[in-house]
């Protein structure tokens, strides 16, 4: 699986299929083969040609088409290059088709993406959900690759309790993807258990999501003096970075940087990282970071906001944040509620987004001070348990505490308030 980023000079061709069957989203189009080329850049590869052959539908042995395959075998030849590169995924048998028609090895999306988080992941979590997510990739695949090793069935040597090598191997990738998703529930448990501590501490998340190299992590740093490295380039982020982030004089919450969405994210690789993803669900709120300058501005969002759907909490509202505004005319940016417009280059549009964040999270929370009698102590477990508790000072006359407190608890307690 690690392909590309054995030797950074390696070359492919880009091809894909654009059909008349296939959902828009599932098509090759020579804007999406663009993107393809970017990633094969950031893993490490170098274009030599594009194709992109349209069809009713896809051919089942060889995708695209027998003619078409001997066109691109051709630009193998002729360009120097050892891989050729899909915009669409294939199925197994397809690739070992167009291997043998190209004469090069056939990567498709998916592969190239996996390899990209091959390489960006770091910590544990990370190269865990990556780990898993290329497992479950290359199991249906071994038959192709261990072809060398098959014999076929009934042969001598085949017959009673012996194992061919093709069938060890699937046992021992069955048993570290068991393993792994054994690890990775471990995870999600702790994560829970850090999320009932923030309910209980009463701190609202804000989760920052967006389409790759949107900008996410620019804003993290300008919000929060994160020092996030934030590189031009493709997945740059893979690991959730949460900082604290003060929102107002009476609140504070956690913002978390989450791994940029794609068109055509492998679906292994979503069910691989549900224990990050699986943030969005729980956030309080979301800040949907946009390119404000992409060419493919609208398809992108349109990206971003299925995978929310399927993703995110339900009614979980969602702040538009049209970052790169700078580069753009001002009446390029769609105006009106949970709309802003932002550079977090060149530091611009900021207050408007921490206002936008503070409308969101407000529930009328506002801070407040009580002094309680002893005969009422049980209330300070109430206060911990609903209200954000500030400081706590047990004097002569009672118990003085200091709290971010909703109206309704604040009404309850009004007897006790001294100020607000």
């Amino acid at each position: 699986m690690d392909t590309l980023s054995q030797n950074i000079q390696e070359n492919a061709v880009l091809a894909g299929l654009k059909a008349d069957i296939f959902k828009p989203e599932e098509n090759a189009t020579d804007e999406s083969l663009d993107e393809l080329e970017a990633l094969l850049e950031t893993a490490g590869g170098r274009c030599t040609a594009k194709v992109l052959q349209n069809r009713h539908a896809p051919d089942p042995h060889s995708f695209i088409g027998e003619g078409k395959a001997q066109e691109i075998a051709e630009l193998v030849k002729s360009t120097g290059a050892e891989l050729v590169i899909f915009d669409n995924d294939l199925s197994p048998s397809q690739n070992r088709a167009l291997e043998k028609l190209t004469g090069a090895a056939v990567l498709d999306r998916s592969a190239l993406i996996l390899d990209i988080f091959a390489q960006r992941a770091k910590t544990k979590e990370g190269c865990l959900q990556v780990e898993l997510a290329q497992y479950k990739y290359l199991l249906p695949r071994l038959t192709g690759m261990w072809t060398h090793l098959e014999r076929q069935e009934g042969a001598i040597g085949t017959r009673g309790p012996g194992e061919t090598q093709l069938e060890t191997d699937r046992r021992l990738i069955r048993a570290r993807i068991t393993r792994l998703e054994d690890e990775l529930r471990e995870v999600r448990k702790n994560r829970a258990v850090q999320r009932d501590r923030r309910i209980r501490n009463a701190v609202p998340v804000v989760a920052l999501v967006g389409y790759t190299n949107a900008g996410k992590s620019s804003i993290l740093n300008a919000l929060t003096d994160a020092g996030i490295p934030a590189n031009n380039r493709l997945f740059d982020t893979l690991d959730t970075t949460t900082r604290r982030l003060r929102v107002s004089d009476t609140q504070e919450a956690l913002l978390s940087d989450t791994v940029g969405f794609i068109a055509k994210l492998p679906h292994n690789l979503i069910e691989a990282f549900q224990a990050t993803l699986e943030e969005l669900r729980y956030a309080d709120l979301l800040v949907h970071v946009i390119d404000a300058a992409s060419p493919e501005r609208e398809a992108h969002i349109e990206v971003v906001n299925r995978l929310i759907a399927q993703l995110a909490g339900e009614g979980v509202p969602v702040i538009e944040c049209y970052n790169k505004a700078d580069l753009v005319g001002p009446d390029e940016i769609p105006r009106g509620e949970n709309r802003v417009a932002v550079s977090a280059k060149a530091g611009t549009g900021m207050a408007d987004l921490l206002a936008a964040i503070a409308k969101n999270l407000d529930r009328g929370m506002r801070r407040a001070v009580f002094l309680l009698p002893y005969d009422m102590a049980g209330q300070v477990d109430t206060l911990h348990s609903q209200a954000k508790v500030l400081g706590v000072e047990y004097l002569p006359e009672g118990i003085r505490i200091e709290a971010v407190a909703d109206e309704t608890l604040c009404g309850r307690l009004k007897k006790y308030l001294l100020e607000t």
